[in-house]
């Protein structure tokens, strides 16, 4: 492309965004431009009030003083709503207090830990090897060490664990308390207790102690200078230390390739060949935009972008733009139009003939399954195969995530993004660190702060600070929609006004769940197996969301269990379904590649990168310009 089309495209984008009353979006569609044509970016434009649902026409907005008064509230609270907060905790609170039998069981079940933890106490004073009267839940890594195990620190743990139990006790098994209630409720308590660990303490906690004994408290003043660094680069808006040494372009995301495409909304990326023939079928890989596209392009020794180009396939990939307050009337409409299926106009154009091999990772897995519904609705039949990365498309048991959705938390969280037009992460990311606060604050908190050691920066880390913002329309489009009334998977979802169905889709799907994954509970993702009627492939890997998916080939520690269906055989549980498959060790990549190769047709030459007779020329070098907004 020359300048003065790159600049004049720039200025078009610019525009685009920055003007509140832009015209309706206009879609296009690639393939049918005229050889030669300029296809210009789409604009894109707040939705009107007539495309919104009627019940939600009739409904009158909260006023402007109370969402005001919500979103200067939820900076003092992490974005978590006090009334249901307090909503769960009456309604425990009074259940129980009607509940005498259930009141008498936790004064037994006291009565007996007590002793359980005195008969302990009496024989390890003996015998310092005696079994303890409580081990901790498997997740629960703060009381491995062997220093645990010395005296006195053995009884202060082995004390805290059976208060913890207790607590689990007294929040759940009250009869007439709401399931959401009991949740958060016992959420709460155990939230407030990790508050009061032993392992947050120096006295308390014998690897802080013995480290501070050693270094005369040297470990304490590290970490105060580490907390006033943390507490600087927070309040200036700067990533964590040691992020700096990850750069976009230069060892991250660095995989060759060009920008063949260009919209308001995404970057298209077609990465460069590195076999002599690549596989037929081109693919189109759609990550989640709640981060930056690049954890599935990472160091080169971890790249799955580089993986799948070394084995000879034509890997396009989505870089989403980061939305500010002039996008906050995008929805997801405008992210399935203007993403995914806008992505597959442009590569019908440069490689023409061929269906996609479709890759959706998390966020962008759900969008996925949503396009194909979309395209097997329409009868266009452009997908080769899907394959969905730790993607739900059911979310009645998307896990304690679930915790921070309901009506109440939905309308504090919407009061906050309409205040300023987006969610900003860093108020995302407290719900988040609070699923897994032993690993994500109070284990940091003794690391950082009272040992004083820093943990290495890795590239996944540095991803994972890299972070983007959600449009308040989208976002509580994908809370209401998806989250709290599971529209997609009970067959509600609309697009353009007209019913979409999971079990229209007949390309093949290949289904990647984790064990650890906190974000996409594993049977949750299973549940693919119920609505579609083509052939599933399923595949769960050891790991979390993120370290399970980011898993190649020489990765230690690794296994995963694979099994495919046919669309003829009949369902099975997801427990059942794990007793029954036996695990491999190694990495899922390969099974995977292999399955890919099995649904290719061909080899052929390498196709040229963008279409410039057609209007896609080359804007610029992988990974572009939207990585880098901020």
């Amino acid at each position: 492309m020359t300048e003065d089309k790159e600049g004049a495209a720039a200025a078009e984008i610019k525009e685009s965004r920055a003007s509140p009353s832009v015209t309706k979006p206009s879609f296009f569609s690639i393939a049918a431009s005229p050889a030669g044509a300029r296809v210009q970016p789409a604009t894109i434009a707040p939705a009107q009030p007539s495309e919104l649902p009627a019940d939600v026409e009739d409904i009158e907005p909260p006023p402007p003083f109370d969402r005001l008064l919500h979103a200067g509230l939820g900076r003092f609270t992490a974005g978590l709503s006090p009334a249901s907060l307090a909503l769960a905790y009456v309604d425990w609170a009074m259940h129980l207090a009607a509940a005498p039998g259930k009141r008498q069981q936790l004064v037994e079940k006291a009565a007996r830990k007590l002793i359980r933890f005195l008969t302990y106490a009496t024989r390890q004073a003996a015998d310092r090897d005696a079994q303890p009267c409580i081990e901790p839940l498997p997740q629960d890594r703060r009381f491995r060490s062997e220093q645990w195990r010395q005296w006195p620190f053995n009884l202060t743990y082995q004390a805290f664990l059976l208060q913890q139990q207790w607590w689990h006790n007294a929040t759940t098994g009250i009869s007439g308390v709401s399931r959401h209630h009991e949740q958060v409720s016992s959420f709460a308590a155990r939230q407030w207790l990790d508050i009061f660990a032993p392992s947050n303490f120096v006295c308390t906690n014998p690897e802080l102690f013995e480290v501070t004994l050693r270094e005369g408290g040297l470990n304490l003043v590290r970490g105060f200078m580490n907390f006033l660094e943390d507490w600087e680069r927070t309040l200036g808006g700067r990533p964590p230390p040691g992020t700096d040494a990850f750069k976009p372009g230069v060892n991250v995301a660095a995989t060759r390739g060009e920008v063949v495409f260009r919209n308001g909304l995404i970057e298209l990326i077609q990465y460069a060949p590195t076999t002599a023939e690549v596989r037929a079928e081109p693919m189109l890989i759609v990550p989640a935009w709640i981060m930056k596209y690049y954890i599935l392009d990472l160091s080169e020794q971890n790249s799955l972008v580089k993986y799948l180009v070394d084995r000879g396939h034509t890997v396009f990939m989505i870089s989403w733009h980061n939305p500010g307050p002039e996008d906050r009337d995008l929805g997801l409409d405008d992210y399935l139009r203007l993403g995914p299926l806008a992505a597959l106009d442009a590569i019908r154009t440069i490689v023409p003939g061929r269906r996609v091999n479709a890759v959706g990772y998390c966020l962008g897995g759900t969008l996925l399954a949503i396009a194909a519904a979309f395209l097997a609705r329409e009868h266009r039949d452009e997908l080769n195969s899907i394959s969905l990365l730790a993607a739900q498309t059911d979310f009645t048991e998307a896990g304690e995530l679930t915790l921070f959705i309901d009506e109440g938390q939905l309308n504090f969280l919407e009061d906050m993004m309409w205040n300023q037009g987006y969610l900003d992460t860093r108020q995302m990311s407290g719900a988040f660190q609070l699923l897994r606060s032993n690993d994500l604050v109070w284990s940091r908190l003794a690391r950082d702060y009272l040992m004083g050691q820093r943990t290495p920066m890795t590239d996944l880390m540095a991803w994972n600070a890299d972070t983007t913002r959600m449009p308040y329309r989208m976002h509580s489009q994908y809370l209401r929609r998806l989250f709290l009334d599971n529209d997609l998977f009970e067959g509600r979802y609309t697009v353009e006004g007209r019913t979409i169905a999971l079990r229209d889709i007949r390309a093949p799907i290949f289904a990647v769940a984790t064990e650890q994954d906190h974000v996409a509970p594993w049977r949750s993702v299973y549940k693919i197996n119920l609505m579609s009627d083509a052939g599933v492939t399923f595949v769960l890997t050891s790991g979390g969301h993120n370290a399970g998916i980011v898993s190649e080939p020489g990765h230690p520690h690794r296994h995963y269990r694979l099994a495919p269906r046919t669309a003829d055989q009949p369902y099975i549980d997801a427990d059942t379904w794990y007793s029954a498959v036996a695990p491999s060790e190694g990495s899922w990549w390969p099974a995977w590649a292999a399955w890919l190769e099995e649904k290719s047709e061909a080899r052929v030459p390498p196709p040229a990168v963008g279409a410039p007779a057609k209007g896609l020329s080359p804007l610029g070098p992988a990974p572009g310009r939207y990585i880098h907004e901020r």
